[in-house]
């Protein structure tokens, strides 16, 4: 299937979103304030060729709700410029991806925390790995994301699944929050970048457990409303504030260990092209950044001569403690391979365009 020009599904002008919820209305911290310059560059910058400058331009103008409060106006005008530059560097240097509505949320969120070259440099690696499967020419992998949603619930839900079915929603008021994690329909900053630091730590696949928690979470709103199309959807697009967040995360991770993706992919709709794209990313990022782990260098350390267990601690780790150390490993591991592979990768003929 191709994509549509329109609303709710534009290549350049596509809106994936869908609600126009605020989100990322924080205060500009002094360290982002004395990162930015006083006024906008001038003259013409080469990303200005890019086959998606006109759109990506749009949709950033467009966001200035997601921008922090705080900022000056020649502020939040460099601050947009340096946005639009980081995303035009990394379709330019991969021109086999395609921009969508909503990947400019997920380039400010790294913006803001971690400045131009890291956010670029890290937004290059998630667009290669969890956000590829979004950056196609058509969005017949996207829908196939989707399709994981339904069985799930199904799984955890029966009479749910049945409710939603008989209803005839579908999943396309989950679509915003999958290709923005969530970063378009949450109106606090800090619940966007907690999200932004699971998702990091996690399988590519994981926005879909997440949606499944809060459809869940909401199940007695869904149960107590009209059985019908419209109204669903319109209850499920918005999410009520404020979300139990880290409660919706851990049930999620718990949904992510009992109903693996390899099984729910044999009960999603099933689709006639290639295969998905973190199906085989992920576990080459996963090895490559073995080593930057925690874990692994707690299991050198106790290999050292001389190592001694620490007094009081138990035979084996529990569940919840296994999980914690699996998130920070993941997070830091993904996030520092990301960085410095990228970083010294890209030579400069792509870093100078940023600035």
């Amino acid at each position: 299937m191709k994509r549509v020009r329109g609303t709710g599904d534009r290549r350049g002008g596509r809106d994936r979103g869908g609600t126009g919820a605020k989100a990322g209305e924080g205060t500009l911290t002094s360290q982002q304030a004395r990162g930015l310059k006083s006024k906008p560059s001038t003259g013409r910058s080469p990303l200005r060729d890019h086959r998606d400058y006109q759109q990506v331009q749009m949709d950033v103008e467009r966001s200035l709700a997601h921008f922090p409060r705080g900022m000056r106006p020649e502020q939040r005008a460099v601050l947009q410029e340096q946005l639009v530059a980081v995303i035009l560097a990394v379709l330019s240097s991969r021109p086999e991806l395609h921009y969508y509505q909503g990947y400019h949320e997920v380039a400010l969120a790294l913006l803001l925390v971690l400045g131009p070259r890291a956010a670029a440099a890290l937004l290059d690696q998630l667009s290669m790995h969890h956000l590829r499967d979004f950056m196609d020419p058509t969005m017949d992998n996207t829908w196939h994301i989707l399709n994981y949603l339904l069985p799930l619930l199904a799984r955890e839900s029966p009479q749910l699944h049945s409710f939603m079915e008989r209803a005839e929603v579908g999943t396309v008021f989950a679509l915003s929050w999958l290709l923005t994690w969530f970063g378009h329909v949450l109106p606090e900053p800090t619940h966007v970048l907690r999200l932004m630091d699971f998702f990091l730590a996690s399988h590519p696949l994981m926005p879909v457990y997440v949606a499944a928690a809060v459809v869940l979470h909401r199940e007695p709103e869904v149960l107590a409303g009209p059985c019908d199309m419209p109204s669903l959807h319109q209850l499920l697009s918005r999410l009520p504030q404020p979300l139990p967040t880290e409660s919706l995360l851990a049930q999620a991770l718990n949904l992510f260990t009992r109903h693996p993706h390899s099984q729910l992919a044999q009960e999603a709709p099933v689709r006639t092209h290639s295969s998905l794209s973190i199906e085989g990313s992920f576990t080459a990022l996963q090895a490559a950044s073995a080593h930057q782990r925690p874990d692994w260098v707690l299991q050198k350390q106790r290999q050292q001569p001389g190592y001694q267990k620490p007094s009081g601690s138990q035979s084996g780790p529990s569940t919840l403690v296994k999980a914690a150390v699996w998130g920070l490993s993941a997070t830091l591991g993904a996030a520092a391979l990301a960085v410095t592979q990228t970083a010294l990768g890209w030579g400069p003929e792509v870093l100078w365009k940023i600035f």
